[in-house]
């Protein structure tokens, strides 16, 4: 029973009264736009086109509505944990709460996958674009320094349990030797983050001023663009298993809900806001509602523009604007820059993010004590960053966007499940708990998120889950061989 040990919700809140070594400094309108900043970059510039061609065509306006559904169940559930136990572990702290010890490592280790992977697949977004740019001003980068060494693929016919040939198997090389400036941007990104919270949160705002204007200038100019056309039929054809038809509509909703991971990584920052209780919700719910009405109306857009089985590119929405001829040229090298904050701000957020996971892991023992160290002068857990900014760095430098976008996937989609069924088991365990904020019409809505979050992930593809067991088992090792024994709860 050691393993479901759980740390109570009043140790929680005693902790963090006690716990001055990070700088509270942001505030509900941070807090919006750190979100915003987290969820408005690759969903929006890259994976619309994609998700669109190969899965859902114009229907990945559905595809967008039911993945924010299910992440609005989910939303409310993170709002209530953040506003309760405003703590920077996130979905880890909410588990040991409610779950106990072995489950809050489970979301721990998997929220590595959400943050640590997002980050370097979003820089390998980064990359294409500032490629692009530059390339538009006549500075050109090698090739092969601009793009992953390998690619992966497996074959259809390899069965769901042949764990081997879908995780080592189906690598091919691309000719490419590392992505240089995808390396480049988390390296600049750690070193501001390790600077410090308020600084980080600063130039956040500002790019992400940059990329709404950009985002809204395309919708407004675009529209006049339109050709309804190029909308029929809306939801084309099942060709195949996740291929158009409904069954293409949740499989680009599970895909692009890599669009909409951001508005938990507010909870990350919970311990440096200035009044969690009322802000954390404000900053999760706030940003995950703009953003939706967002996506949808740009997806919109973009299938009206262009047909959709051309949008299978790495920069969907600078096609959109060549296929709007002359009239919107002069917008082109704008959306570019745009992309290229938008996609900086999410890289940031997602960085943010990891280290402050480890440095609450390593509060309770389950990591070694170094990635708890808080830096004098700077007050940001500079180690853990450190750390988190190099292996973000290698993974962004050798592996494609593709396979890391839906190691990400899973890893959220996972971490969302577990938060609902946490909401349900402290509502019956502890229901007298002062909530701050509510999740509405409980049982409802975190049974919803659960249903909502597992038809997703049930809906990604057969090697994502190969990898998901097989990065669980290293994790399980890495508990069972030093967590468990470090645990602070063995002290008591």
């Amino acid at each position: 029973m050691s393993l479901f040990r759980r740390k109570t919700v009043a140790s929680l809140q005693q902790a963090i009264a006690a716990d001055h070594s990070l700088k509270r400094a942001l505030g509900a309108g941070n807090l919006v736009l750190l979100g915003i900043g987290a969820i408005i970059g690759a969903g929006i510039f890259v994976l619309t086109g994609q998700a669109a061609a190969n899965y859902a065509g114009p229907a990945i306006v559905f595809s967008f509505i039911l993945a924010g559904v299910a992440c609005g169940f989910a939303g409310l559930c993170y709002a209530e944990f953040a506003a309760m136990i405003p703590i920077s572990g996130s979905a880890y702290t909410y588990g040991y709460a409610t779950l106990g010890e072995f489950v809050a490592w489970i979301i721990g280790w998997d929220l590595i996958l959400e943050y640590l992977f997002a980050a370097s697949t979003v820089a390998v977004g980064w990359s294409g674009y500032t490629v692009s740019l530059l390339r538009d001003m006549g500075i050109n980068i090698p090739a092969e320094y601009t793009g992953a060494p390998y690619t992966h693929t497996v074959a259809a016919d390899v069965p769901w349990w042949n764990f081997w040939s879908l995780f080592a198997h189906g690598w091919s090389k691309t000719g490419n030797v590392i992505n240089v400036p995808a390396m480049f941007i988390v390296f600049f990104i750690t070193v501001l983050l390790v600077i410090g919270i308020k600084e980080s949160a600063n130039f956040n705002n500002v790019i992400v001023g940059i990329k709404m204007t950009v985002i809204l200038a395309f919708i407004a100019f675009g529209m006049a663009y339109i050709n309804r056309e190029n909308w029929v039929p809306f939801v084309p054809a099942a060709t195949g298993p996740g291929h158009f038809g409904f069954g293409g509509i949740a499989r680009g909703a599970a895909v692009i809900f890599f669009a909409y991971i951001g508005f938990d990584a507010v909870s990350t920052a919970a311990q440096e806001a200035k009044n969690p209780q009322k802000d954390m919700p404000i900053g999760i719910l706030g940003s995950l509602a703009i953003c939706t009405v967002l996506y949808i109306t740009v997806a919109l857009v973009l299938t009206g523009i262009v047909k959709y089985d051309q949008l299978n590119v790495p920069d969907p929405i600078a096609v959109g604007i060549n296929a709007a001829g002359p009239g919107l040229a002069w917008l082109r090298p704008i959306v570019k820059i745009g992309a290229i904050a938008g996609l900086s701000s999410v890289i940031l957020v997602m960085l943010l993010g990891q280290p402050r996971i480890f440095y609450t892991m390593s509060k309770d023992g389950l990591l070694p004590p170094m990635f708890a160290k808080v830096h004098p002068k700077f007050q940001t857990p500079w180690i853990a960053s450190i750390l988190t900014g190099v292996v973000a760095m290698l993974i962004a430098g050798f592996f494609p966007i593709g396979l890391l976008g839906e190691l990400v996937s899973i890893g959220t989609l996972l971490a969302f499940v577990i938060v609902c069924g946490g909401v349900l088991v402290l509502r019956y365990t502890d229901p007298n708990i002062p909530r701050p904020f509510k999740t509405p019409l409980v049982p409802w809505v975190p049974a919803l998120g659960i249903l909502f979050c597992g038809y997703l992930m049930i809906s990604l593809p057969k090697d994502t889950w190969a990898r998901l067991v097989v990065w669980m088992a290293i994790g399980l090792l890495i508990y069972f061989t030093y967590g468990r024994k470090h645990s602070v709860l063995n002290r008591k």
